[in-house]
């Protein structure tokens, strides 16, 4: 099992900066290409960035390009997600996805809440 737990959500403005941290446990890091998702009350779960297993290649929404950032350390276990030019339709539950595609497994945190006040 793989145990992921999510830090850093808060209330700020709009236009305001939020670094969210995920840190993973039970399974060997490295292996796992990692996400973040949000997903505000009455709406789907949605995806927000990726990164590869080396970290490097990622890829965005394109609600997100150029405001967010999403990295990764392997040595500590930690994905991390810099948002930035932070917008009210940001308020969501963001939360952090594991995916080990050569052994078919996922795992996902509880999340971390946002809530981005205009």
């Amino acid at each position: 099992q793989m145990r992921l737990v999510e830090s850093g959500g808060g209330l700020v403005q709009a236009g305001g900066s939020l670094l969210l941290s995920c840190v993973a446990s039970g399974r060997t890091f490295s292996i796992h290409d990692m996400a973040w998702y949000r997903q505000s009350p009455g709406k789907e779960r949605e995806f927000v960035a990726t990164i590869s297993r080396t970290g490097d290649s990622t890829s965005y929404a394109d609600s997100v390009k150029g405001r967010f950032t999403i990295t990764r350390d392997n040595a500590k276990s930690m994905v991390y997600l810099q948002m930035n030019n932070l917008k009210p339709e940001g308020t969501a539950t963001y939360s952090c996805n594991a995916a080990d595609t050569v052994n078919d497994f996922n795992a996902g945190g509880e999340g971390t809440r946002v809530i981005v006040s205009s």
